[in-house]
């Protein structure tokens, strides 16, 4: 189990790698880690702190890893994402900025509806991937990556001052407040005894304004990275404590850290950035297509579409896939060989998955290899084993949407 632990302690979420040295005790000379509005919080509740992205942040509590990871399936589990990068833009040009830079069609988006979409090259790849929500008050609300803060906050500004030299009507603002994610098929019960709001009405990717627990100026959206229901909660820093303390007084509710934060994500196959996708993965090889608008494939008007589009038209020479195995685990870096032995593709991502009680992983190989149902080599400690190409996700997904 400590292996586990200590593969999941050096990912984070929707970021990058943690340090090569998983787990470590923060020394003095890491003290300028930031630390988030619930750092002394986390330490109260037995949290372990290590390093990811230039923060402070527990990779579990005193619960096992595969424990908080079960809980989190059954039940809900409270997650301080704080770290991530959280910006508005306002003025009548910032759909206009936005599209400038992402594949998705932001124009289309409902009053409080959000999309996760990509930052991309004019070489087609990855910069990062970040949810977009076109909020009721008049601006766009951005969550991107930690591990991408600098790139990205300075992508957005430098493309403000460009529209802005042009006389369009576009600003940015960095929002400070706590970000609380709330994952698992308990969490309505569990967050309506706090809200006046009909939750029931709060689907999959929409989000609205509201006070959480006596907490004023929240803002819930219905989104997370587990796979499961669940919300992500924007709360004024000063708040953050009083809300998570709230939540932890319901039973259903347990904190978790990023390794089941990790291992979660994983089952329900979705990306970890600076692993499965990067600036050297487009959206096709990364098996994304689905976030490039309609329409925006048909204008050809985002970075990178001169590449991107041919690729979704014709074959693309690697793609993203699915890998369950038994034996050893397969990891980050594993490589994946054909059945004849001849080294294909890497693995990206992988650990145990304590639901199916098997190995899972994703990777990437050439698209003949990429069919459901395909037989592969995985080299593990430098032993070979079979492994199998396999749909994502691994474990169902149980979103929230209206009937």
């Amino acid at each position: 189990m400590q292996r586990a632990v200590s593969m999941v302690a050096r990912l984070g979420l929707r970021g990058q790698l943690l340090p090569s040295v998983p787990g470590r005790p923060l020394s003095s000379s890491q003290d300028v880690l930031r630390r988030t509005p619930l750092y002394d919080f986390h330490l109260a509740h037995g949290g372990k702190m290590v390093a990811f992205a230039g923060w402070s942040l527990p990779v579990q509590y005193r619960d096992s890893h595969i424990d908080s990871h079960l809980h989190t399936r059954r039940h809900c589990s409270l997650f301080d994402v704080s770290h991530m990068l959280q910006t508005k833009i306002h003025g009548c040009d910032r759909v206009k900025l936005m599209e400038s830079l992402v594949v998705g069609d932001i124009a289309e988006l409902r009053p409080n509806q959000g999309t996760l979409s990509l930052f991309t090259n004019e070489a087609g790849g990855i910069l990062d991937d970040l949810i977009v929500t076109n909020t009721s008050e008049g601006h766009l609300y951005v969550v991107s990556n930690a591990g991408c803060w600098d790139k990205d906050l300075a992508l957005m500004q430098d493309k403000v001052k460009e529209l802005q030299n042009m006389g369009c009507d576009v600003g940015l603002e960095v929002v400070d407040n706590a970000l609380l994610a709330l994952q698992g098929p308990t969490v309505a019960q569990v967050l309506q005894a706090g809200v006046a709001d009909d939750l029931r009405k709060l689907p999959f990717m929409t989000s609205a304004v509201m006070e959480v627990f006596g907490v004023s100026g929240c803002r819930v959206t219905r989104c997370g990275y587990t796979g499961e229901d669940g919300v992500e909660i924007s709360v004024p820093a000063v708040g953050a404590i009083r809300l998570a303390t709230a939540l932890l007084e319901n039973p259903e509710v347990k904190l978790a850290g990023l390794a089941a934060r990790d291992s979660l994500r994983l089952e329900a196959g979705l990306c970890l950035y600076g692993n499965d996708i990067d600036e050297h993965t487009t959206p096709v090889e990364g098996s994304l297509s689905w976030t490039l608008g309609k329409r925006r494939q048909a204008a050809m008007d985002f970075p990178g579409a001169a590449v991107i589009i041919p690729q979704l038209k014709g074959k693309v020479q690697r793609r993203r896939v699915g890998l369950t195995c038994e034996g050893a685990p397969m990891r980050s870096h594993s490589p994946i060989l054909s059945t004849e032995g001849t080294v294909i593709g890497t693995v990206t991502s992988g650990c145990p998955s304590p639901c199916l009680k098997k190995n899972v992983a994703m990777g990437y190989v050439p698209s003949e290899y990429s069919r459901p149902g395909t037989r592969l080599l995985v080299e593990v400690r430098r032993k070979q084993q079979t492994a199998v190409v396999s749909k994502m996700p691994f474990v169902p997904t149980n979103y929230y949407t209206l009937k």
